[in-house]
């Protein structure tokens, strides 16, 4: 993958093989890393999106990035190789770019 890979973008991903609790399968991911490393690293961080939703939650939030409506998984945020991305499906908005910040600075900071 040539290109840039944006933070909070969209992907469909690759998450096979995993192992015990793991998400897997094909499924959409955001891109959690910032652009600055993406572009000179091999690997990228990214969060999976699951459509069984968790009202309440508090390490999820909901997206709706076209016609994909789901939850950010950010307790399974990970790094993988940029060959499992294979297709871009577009970005977070505004709102849900501010949700995943909150919920990372709580989890990972605070």
């Amino acid at each position: 993958m040539n290109h840039s890979i944006d933070q909070f973008s969209v992907y469909w991903v690759d998450l096979n093989p995993s192992k015990g609790a793991e998400i897997n399968k094909n499924r959409p991911c955001v891109v959690i890393s910032p652009v600055e490393m993406n572009n000179y690293l091999r690997t990228i961080i990214i969060a999976p999106v699951t459509s069984r939703g968790r009202e309440g939650y508090p390490t999820r939030t909901k997206i709706a990035v076209k016609d994909i409506v789901g939850w950010v998984v950010l307790d399974q945020i990970r790094a993988i190789d940029k060959s499992r991305l294979y297709k871009k499906i577009g970005c977070l908005n505004a709102e849900e770019i501010a949700a995943v910040k909150n919920i990372n600075k709580e989890m990972l900071v605070e």
